[in-house]
Order: structure tokens, then sequence, then C-alpha cells
């Protein structure tokens, strides 16, 4: 036999081929505010209804261009108030529409009755607040209040802390209202957030669409369909809408986490409901939302450079309110120090309140001193002092720490 017969053809190993990456997305500055209307571009809304107040006044404006540019495919509808604003989006959400608007502070507070409707109709509109203090002392700047005295609303409330988490929130807030039918209010602070200047990843249209399709009401309005909506309900059935709205909030925890998993496999950012900064080992605990959050990163490092065992937890909802997995977060230190910017007159701040309900149930052995400090109202600067102070008066203290005020003046 020859050798040209015996010889065994070599196999060319081709390189396997790579699946093709994800497009990348735009890489610009722009303010939280544009990060909100763009977000609100990206989710392909379909309905907005506009009413200006400062802060968010621009949010409502750059929309208003892009739909007015053809760029955004939405009905833009100017109306005579933040009443009549969430009442028109009631009415569009109910037709099957994705809805959304953005308001602040009393604009807010006018929407309280329909925030009430639009939950209990268990509609699934995207609300933006720039929070602001309420009046009087007339304020425009950064403060809790507003959107905390909504929280018996319905609404599930996202916190996020910077100008690229706002735009990300906004695609999941949509995302887990649709799932449980719920609204959903993405909340940032007042110019820290809103008007300061951020680098922000745009990512592409076909990604979101991925992340987040067309919504498709099972239930709206339809005239070869007729049905029945939001008449008059007896005793003997408004307490069992009012358990699945519940069960419906509770449900929306889980699925903001599995939205946060699944938009970090899409985009690279994952998200959970509470993030966990230098916690591990920590003796002191800094629990603060928002802008807040970033300098309190800063300060943690400093302290930790020093020896300092200290870490930092950030809620990311406040509703529904994460208990476990604050809980979690906190087990073995000795104390946490909640932040908030915002106060309940004679019962402190909120998110002192529930962190200290979440824990309650710890052993005794596992569960941290909760101390309580105001701080940051009406857009007081919560600068690394303050956070220092507020560390080394928990640090001190030998006992509970309740609404301790940081900043006042005498």
């Amino acid at each position: 036999m020859s050798a040209k017969k015996t010889k065994k053809a070599k196999r060319v190993k081709r390189p396997a081929k790579r699946p093709a990456k994800e497009p990348r997305g735009e890489r610009t500055v722009i303010t939280g505010n544009y990060a909100v209307a763009y977000a609100a571009k990206l989710a392909r809304v379909e309905v907005v209804s506009a009413y200006p107040i400062t802060p968010q006044t621009s949010i409502v404006e750059k929309i208003s261009e892009m739909c007015a540019s053809g760029e955004m495919a939405a009905q833009f509808i100017k109306v005579e108030s933040e009443h009549s604003a969430m009442a028109c989006l009631v009415g569009a959400s109910s037709a099957g529409v994705r809805s959304f608007t953005a308001t602040s502070s009393h604009g807010l507070a006018y929407m309280h009755e329909m925030l009430h409707w639009a939950a209990g109709a268990r509609l699934p509109i995207v609300l933006a607040n720039v929070n602001r203090a309420l009046g009087p002392g007339w304020n425009i700047w950064t403060d809790q209040t507003d959107s905390i005295s909504q929280r018996d609303t319905g609404w599930l409330q996202f916190y996020p802390e910077s100008a690229q988490e706002t735009l990300d929130t906004i695609l999941q807030a949509f995302r887990v209202a649709e799932a449980v039918l719920m609204p959903a209010i993405v909340v940032l602070d007042a110019f820290f957030l809103s008007h300061t200047f951020e680098p922000v990843e745009i990512p592409p249209q076909a990604l979101v669409d991925k992340f987040l399709p067309r919504y498709e009401a099972k239930y709206k309005l339809d005239t070869s369909d007729p049905r029945f909506f939001s008449g008059l309900v007896q005793p003997d059935v408004y307490m069992e809408m009012r358990h699945k709205m519940d069960r419906a909030a509770r449900e929306a925890l889980d699925l903001a986490k599995k939205a946060g998993r699944e938009f970090g496999r899409l985009f690279g950012r994952s998200y959970d409901v509470v993030e966990r900064y230098r916690t591990r080992g920590a003796e002191t605990l800094l629990l603060a939302t928002a802008t807040i959050a970033s300098t309190a990163k800063v300060v943690v490092d400093e302290l930790r450079a020093r020896g300092v065992r200290i870490g930092l937890v950030r809620p990311r909802l406040l509703r529904p309110f994460p208990a476990k997995d604050i809980a979690a977060a906190v087990r073995g230190a000795k104390r946490v120090a909640v932040i908030d910017r915002s106060v309940s007159f004679g019962a402190g701040g909120a998110w002192a309140a529930e962190t200290r309900a979440a824990l309650y149930n710890l052993p005794r052995a596992a569960r941290p001193v909760v101390h309580s400090f105001i701080a940051g109202l009406g857009g007081r600067d919560v600068t690394p002092a303050v956070l220092r102070e507020i560390a080394g008066r928990a640090r001190a203290a030998k006992a509970p720490l309740e609404s301790v005020w940081i900043g006042v003046k005498p």
C-alpha cells in the first residue's frame, strides 16, 4: 500500500464561533432628570401626561422635545394639574397602554387621591418623583417627605443612587409593575441627582426590548370585550381586593431581585434590593439611601483605612420593604446608624422605624442596636463630616439613640 494512501488527512481546527456580543450603549454625560426622560423613551412609553413643577420640569421638557421631533413615539398630553396628570394616566393605563409621568413635592401630594385610585385599579403606571421638601416654608431642595408620605398608597417605591441607576431602575420598575399589576414610583434626590451631570450609558433599543417587551394588558377597556371597571364594591369583596394587592406587592420583592439579575446579564449592571458595601466584619453599619449613600461610601473607605470596622447598607426599595434582606445584611454587626432625610413628627424617621421592625424578631445575640438620625432636610448638605459625626456618635452610644437631629443650628 502506498504511503500516499496510508497517510491520514489532518483535521483543520477552526476557531469556535463566539456568540456575537450585544452592542454597547451610547455613553454620554447627562443629568439625572434626562436619564429619566431617556428611560421613558427606551421603555416605549405610549402616553405621557405632563405638568411642570421644579425640580422635575426638565424631565417632561426633554420628553416633549423627543415627542415633537419624532424621536419618541408617545402621545404627550399637557394637563392643568398634577391631579389631572394622574387621572389622565389612569384612563390611558385602563386602555392597556404603557403610561408615565413625573412630579415633585406638592405635585405628588396633589396626586394623592389618584395614587390610591391607580393602585386600587391595579394599573402598572410608572411615576418619577424628584424628591423636594414640602412647604411652608417654601423650599425647592431635596427631602424624602413627599414620597414617604405616599408609602401606604399601594405604589412600589424605588430609590436609586446615581443617574445611571435611575435610568436602569425606570426600566426595571416597568417590568416589575407590569408583572404584578401595581404602579411604581422611582424617586430621585432633587438637584444632587436630578440636576447633576454624570456619565450614563444609554443602552441600545433592541437590547431594552429584550428586557422590557411591549406591554400587553390582560384586562383593558375594549368595546369588543366589555367589562366593568372600578365600580362600587360591597364589603364582602373589598377586603379580598386589598388582600390581593398586598400579596402582589410582596411578590414584587422577588420579581425586583430577578429583574435586577436579568438586567445584569443583559447590560452588565446588576442590582439587588439591598446593596452591601464593605459590610464583611463590620461592627458599625450606616444605613442610607439615594445620594447620601454615595458620600457614605467615601466615609466608609476613609474610616476603614483608619482601622474602623464600618460598612454601609443601602436599601433600594421602601415598598415593598426588603425586611429579610436588611436583616441578613446587618446580622452580626453591633450597631446600625440609620440616616433619614425625612421625619414623621413625633415618631422619627421612617427608614429607622422600618429597620427596627425588620430586626425585631432576630435572636437577641444577632440583633444590632438601631440608632436613628435625622439629617439633610430641605436640601441641607450631608457632608463627610456629618457622616463621620453620625458614625462616631453611634459607636460611642451606650443606649439606642432616637431621632438625633444632626446639624440643627442653636
